[in-house]
């Protein structure tokens, strides 16, 4: 009855909840869970790393010089089909595939520019025959273009899941079609086939 109630109104202590790791946000820095590479690999990617002279002008001169080499073996590579310095889009043995197949094709999307040119020409004359000439030339052309390219698709697709059953082929068929788009021998990287030898 005289209780003071500022004992009855103390609340209760509650126990401590250990906090939830999972529900954290993961530190940015911390390893994603990919195994540890070997030492012989660590030391080749520390080596590649050149340390920093401390000097910002020279740093930065080094930088210019490793990116123009780094430029000169990529071009090399892309004439010579050196596949160690290929950009990322090019690696590999399904996108060499791809290359050789449409390389050793006769294709008309090949000679879509050089037409395209011509059709231009014929179409700025004057005269109502010609430009209907024109018209009708640029309306065969784009449906033989339409024509062959649903056959490489087709071909291509065939050949790369009989070949490559187990590897990625995301974007390859795409990348074959681009291919077709370009002169051959503007193409790169260049052709390592001849037309008519199989890839």
């Amino acid at each position: 009855m005289f209780r003071s109630r500022s004992k009855e109104e103390r609340p209760a202590p509650t126990a401590k909840v250990a906090p939830d790791l999972s529900k954290q946000p993961r530190d940015p820095q911390a390893p994603k869970g990919r195994p540890t590479p070997k030492r012989s690999v660590a030391q080749t990617q520390r080596r590649s790393v050149v340390a920093s002279t401390g000097n910002r002008k020279e740093d930065a001169k080094r930088a210019r010089e490793r990116r123009r080499a780094d430029l000169a073996r990529q071009r090399e590579a892309l004439a010579s089909g050196d596949e160690r310095y290929l950009p990322a889009r090019d690696k590999g043995p399904v996108r060499r595939f791809v290359r050789d197949f449409v390389d050793s094709r006769f294709c008309i999307a090949e000679f879509f520019l050089p037409l395209a040119v011509v059709i231009l020409v014929l179409s700025m004359i004057r005269m109502s025959n010609i430009q209907n000439i024109a018209l009708l030339l640029w309306l065969g052309v784009i449906i033989m273009i339409v024509i062959d390219s649903i056959g490489i698709w087709l071909r291509l697709k065939k050949q790369l899941a009989e070949r490559f059953p187990n590897e990625p082929k995301r974007g390859a068929v795409a990348y074959g079609l681009m291919r077709t788009l370009q002169m051959r021998r503007l193409r790169l990287p260049k052709p390592q086939v001849k037309r008519g030898e199989r890839p």
